[in-house]
C-alpha cells in the first residue's frame, strides 16, 4: 500500500513572499544603518595599500580634491575608461588633483601590478586585498565605481560606470578652484 500522508499530516510549505520581504527589510536596515553611521556625503575612513606597500588613508588626503576609482583588470568598462582616467589626472594634477585607483579584492595582484606597469599608470594604484575599502565606501561591488571627493572630505559625486567626461571635468574645475 503506497505511503500517502493525509492533508492534515502533510508537511506545510511556507510561503516565499514573507521570507523575501524579510530579506529586503534586513537589507534596507543594513543600508540605512550604514548611512546613519557615516554623515551623508562624507568620505568614509579607509586605508589603501599601494602596490609599493605604502599606505594612504582618506585622512591623509584631506585638504585635497581626489578621485577614488574602484576597478578590476577583468572589467571591460574599467579597461576602456582607464586612458580617459589617465588624461583626466594629467589634465588636473598640477591644479592639485590626487587619484587612487583601487583594484578589487578578487583581482590577482600580479595582474594589477602588470597592468599598472604596462599602462604606465601615473597615479596611486592600490590593492583592496581584504575588501575593507570597498566595504567602507558602501560595499562597492560594481566596477568601475568612482568617487569625487572635495578638499573638506565631502563626496561630491559617485559614478557607477564610466563618467560623463565633460561633466566630471567641470566638477573637478569647480572643486579645485574652491577654498578648503
Amino acid at each position: 500500500m503506497p505511503n500517502s500522508a493525509s492533508p492534515a499530516t502533510a508537511p506545510k510549505r511556507r510561503p516565499i513572499v514573507p521570507v523575501a520581504i524579510a530579506v529586503v527589510v534586513i537589507a534596507l536596515l543594513g543600508f540605512f544603518g550604514y548611512r546613519a553611521m557615516t554623515p551623508a556625503g562624507t568620505v568614509p575612513a579607509a586605508t589603501f595599500t599601494l602596490l609599493s606597500g605604502e599606505k594612504v588613508s582618506t585622512g591623509d588626503l584631506k585638504g585635497k580634491v581626489y578621485l577614488i576609482n574602484f576597478w578590476a583588470t577583468s572589467c571591460a568598462t574599467c579597461v576602456k575608461e582607464m586612458p580617459d582616467m589617465i588624461r583626466t589626472y594629467q589634465q588636473f594634477k598640477d591644479k592639485g588633483l590626487d587619484f587612487v585607483a583601487v583594484a578589487m579584492n578578487y583581482d590577482p595582484p600580479m595582474y594589477v601590478a602588470n597592468y599598472a606597469k604596462t599602462r604606465a599608470l601615473p597615479f596611486k594604484v592600490a590593492m583592496d586585498s581584504d575588501g575593507s575599502a570597498a566595504k567602507a565606501f558602501g560595499n562597492v561591488q560594481l566596477t568601475p565605481t568612482t568617487f569625487v571627493v572635495d578638499k573638506n572630505g565631502k563626496i561630491l559625486k559617485r559614478y557607477v560606470g564610466e563618467p560623463e567626461w565633460d561633466a566630471l571635468h567641470k566638477l573637478l574645475d569647480g572643486a579645485l578652484a574652491s577654498a578648503a
